[in-house]
């Protein structure tokens, strides 16, 4: 599929999927008249970059990932690790955005208590 269908399946820009190209995140096949030719695994591909993104993986750590990617199966091992680190992170934010979200409870109960005491 050209750039505009694929930038409208992805919810990213034409201009968003050229610099993904530049950083080396894409690589679509060419069509013999030198057009972009996205396919579904470049779909599945941009969808994954968009939840890494989401869950703040670094850029370079994406591009790096990327990379391991495009030199085939045998870096399997150092995606995975790359991606364990991830989680790791990522799970020691969600337990931080936990713990806050438990002190704003506790601070709203609080008001509640406050709030039933004065009210006439």
């Amino acid at each position: 599929m050209r750039i505009q269908a694929f930038a409208e399946m992805t919810g990213l820009t034409a201009h968003t999927l050229r610099y993904y190209e530049k950083l080396g995140l894409l690589s679509p096949q060419r069509s013999a008249a030198g057009h972009r030719d996205y396919r579904q695994s470049d779909v599945d591909w941009v969808a994954f970059i968009q939840r890494l993104k989401a869950t703040d993986m670094p850029l370079e750590a994406i591009q790096r990932y990327a990379a391991l990617r495009s030199q085939g199966n045998e870096t399997a091992a150092a995606r995975r690790a790359l991606l364990a680190e991830h989680a790791e992170r990522l799970a020691q934010r969600l337990a931080e955005q936990r713990n806050h979200l438990e002190r704003l409870q506790e601070k709203m109960a609080w008001y509640d208590r406050e709030l039933i005491k004065n009210s006439p």
